[in-house]
C-alpha cells in the first residue's frame, strides 16, 4: 500500500513539473525562436522525449526494485 501512494505521489510531482513546463512552453520557444528557429525547434523535442525518457527510467528502477 505504501508502494503505490509513493509511486502515485512521484507520478504527480512528475506530471506537475511537465505541466508547468508545458504552460510555459509557448513563452520559451518564442524567447528562443528570436534566436534561432532550429533551437525552439530542439527544446520541443527533448521535452517531449524528456517526458517519455523519465517515465521510462522511473520504470526501469521500480523493475529492479521488484
Amino acid at each position: 500500500m505504501t508502494e503505490n501512494r509513493k509511486s502515485a505521489i512521484a507520478a504527480a510531482i512528475i506530471i506537475i513539473g511537465f505541466g508547468i513546463v508545458a504552460f510555459l512552453m509557448p513563452r520559451i520557444m518564442l524567447a528562443v525562436g528570436d534566436y534561432s528557429t532550429a533551437a525552439a525547434g530542439v527544446i520541443a523535442v527533448c521535452f517531449v522525449a524528456a517526458f517519455f525518457l523519465v517515465f521510462w527510467l522511473r520504470a526501469r528502477v521500480q523493475k529492479k526494485r521488484d
